[in-house]
């Protein structure tokens, strides 16, 4: 399940959503959860309503009748993509408040794959300690750090460093710029 909180860097999830679409037969089932912040943020960034398009199923955020509100569903991995550093203290201080916190509740308590992308900086203390707490819980923290030694040449070859690096850490196979190349 890929979620969306509402922070800045609409354009990570959209490479993200595009890359996702290009190796579905890789993928069972994809379930999408958006905060209205996060849909406002990806209009005002984006210029466009496209995370409509794909053909991910998108629940509410408050719809904890989700599957992957229990962990029974045996969703395996959840990626929250951009990351708002207030769904990140959130998540890890237990406060499970919607259905993003909730699915993230669940993926770390079953002890499967909860990989968060903060766009932030700088960071304050709070964040560090909130991203200590997760991943001595077991989450992977991946900021959207991007590399350059790819010589990326546009804004979604830059932001394609750190997606990439999100698909391997979930255990896809993808064809990508590595260091060796």
């Amino acid at each position: 399940m890929i979620a969306l909180s509402g922070a800045s860097g609409s354009v990570y999830a959209k490479v993200l959503f595009d890359k996702l679409d290009s190796i579905k037969d890789q993928i069972e089932s994809i379930g999408i959860i958006a905060s209205e912040n996060a849909k406002d943020i990806w209009n005002h960034e984006l210029k466009n309503e496209a995370f409509n398009k794909y053909s991910f199923r998108e629940y509410s955020k408050n719809d904890f009748y989700a599957p992957f509100a229990s962990g029974s569903a045996r969703y395996d991995t959840m990626i929250i993509c951009p990351c708002s550093m207030g769904a990140l203290g959130r998540i890890a201080n237990g406060v499970s408040d919607d259905l993003i916190t909730r699915a993230a509740d669940v993926i770390l308590k079953e002890r499967r794959k909860l990989i968060l992308v903060p766009r932030e900086t700088p960071y304050s203390l709070i964040h560090i300690k909130n991203m200590e707490t997760i991943t001595l819980n077991g989450g992977i923290i991946c900021p959207a750090t991007p590399s350059f030694y790819n010589n990326p040449e546009t804004i979604e070859d830059i932001v394609s460093t750190v997606i990439d690096r999100v698909l391997d850490l979930a255990g896809f196979e993808i064809t990508t710029n590595r260091w060796s190349d």
